[in-house]
C-alpha cells in the first residue's frame, strides 16, 4: 500500500508546487485517506489527494507492473449562482487536469502518467441537496517494480 500513498504524496507536491497563477482560484492539494468535512468548512476550497487503487500485473519474470490511481477532489459550498460557480470550478478541475497531464512527478519519477478521468464532472446531488461543488478527477500512473 506504500506505493499508493507515495504517488497520491508525489502528486499533492507537484499541485502545491505549480508556479503561481496556474490555478485560477489559487490552490492547496491535501493528501488525505478519508475527505470528510462539515458543510461550514467547505466555505473555503478544498482540494484532497487520496489514494484509490493499485492493479498489480505481470510484466517480465522478475518485475511487476503497477497502476496506481489517485483521485484528486474539489469542494466547494455555492452561494446563488450556481451556474456561474460551477462553470468556475469546472474550470478549474480543467486547469488540474491540463497541468497533469503527461507531467512525470518530482518526487516519483519511476511512475509514468497514462490517464486522467474526470468523474463525476460534479456531484449534482452535491449541488441540489446541500449546494456543494464536489468534482473528482482520477489521475492514473504506472510503475514497475
Amino acid at each position: 500500500m506504500s506505493l499508493v500513498i507515495d504517488i497520491a504524496d508525489a502528486v499533492t507536491a507537484e499541485l502545491n508546487a505549480a508556479p503561481a497563477g496556474t490555478f485560477v482560484p489559487a490552490i492547496v492539494a491535501v493528501r488525505r485517506v478519508l475527505p470528510e468535512f462539515e458543510l461550514a468548512d467547505l466555505a473555503e476550497l478544498k482540494v484532497s489527494v487520496v489514494p484509490k487503487s493499485v492493479v498489480i500485473t505481470g510484466s517480465t519474470r522478475a518485475t511487476s507492473q503497477y497502476e496506481i490511481a489517485v483521485d484528486i477532489g474539489v469542494q466547494k459550498k455555492l452561494g446563488k449562482d450556481l451556474d456561474g460557480e460551477v462553470a468556475a470550478l469546472g474550470t478549474l478541475m480543467d486547469q488540474i487536469a491540463d497541468y497533469l497531464r503527461r507531467r512525470s512527478l518530482s518526487a516519483a519519477p519511476f511512475a509514468a502518467w497514462i490517464g486522467i478521468a474526470n468523474e463525476p464532472v460534479y456531484a449534482p446531488e452535491h449541488l441540489a441537496e446541500q449546494r456543494v461543488f464536489t468534482s473528482v478527477l482520477t489521475v492514473t500512473y504506472r510503475a514497475m517494480k
